[in-house]
């Protein structure tokens, strides 16, 4: 059995980056499908009392939180990568996107995806807004750069990827950001990239 165990579901993007992470640093994982009756459980909750997925657990240790476990794993398996530089301006860097991802990312594209595909209690409009603001800026911060952070890919892309691909599963068009495109076709084109599962588009927004 792989030491690293992952408790996730397919379609969920927070889950997705981790895997995506797992793949491409040639990991070996076991993937268990943690639904929303396993995340009711107690042997779950003693995993993660806020009942939320991704769960990690490498040997003794049980890490939450997918950026996080992004973290570990790179400082763990690869601490000399270009996935989590040590330089102090990219480092920064990183954490900036790391904090988009769970900022604009998961109350924008993120949100939309969950209103429109799960029937989430969030608000859709408000998804909407944060999105036409944030993904401009995200367009124009890609116009003249490979990646997010630093000149390589880092887990600020994986981090990003996942909601921002599957935007349009919200309702949320990317066919006016051109350099976020070509991103997406870079991380697509990363070794070891497997895509989400599709789902259904909704009417496109904008």
């Amino acid at each position: 059995m792989p030491a690293i165990q992952l408790y996730s579901t397919p379609l969920s993007g927070h889950c997705h980056r981790v895997t995506l992470l797992l793949n491409m640093l040639n990991l070996p994982f076991e993937a268990t499908e943690a639904g929303a009756d396993v995340r009711q459980t107690e042997e779950f909750a003693r995993l993660n009392p806020l009942r939320q997925i991704p769960v990690l657990i490498d040997g003794e240790h049980v890490l939450t939180d997918s950026n996080a476990i992004l973290v570990y794993l790179v400082k763990r398996y690869a601490p000399d990568s270009h996935w989590l530089p040590e330089d102090p301006l990219k480092a920064a860097e990183v954490q900036k996107w790391l904090s988009r991802a769970a900022g604009e990312v998961r109350f924008g594209p993120a949100s939309a995806r969950m209103v429109k595909q799960f029937s989430a209690p969030e608000a859709y409009e408000n998804a909407l807004k944060i999105s036409a603001r944030f993904l401009p800026q995200l367009d124009k911060h890609l116009e003249n750069r490979e990646f997010l952070a630093t000149d390589r890919a880092t887990i600020a892309d994986l981090a990003c990827y996942s909601y921002v691909a599957t935007a349009p599963e919200g309702g949320v068009s990317l066919t006016g950001y051109p350099s976020i495109q070509r991103w997406l076709a870079r991380i697509e084109g990363l070794p070891g990239f497997t895509p989400l599962p599709a789902l259904p588009l909704p009417e496109i927004v904008g």
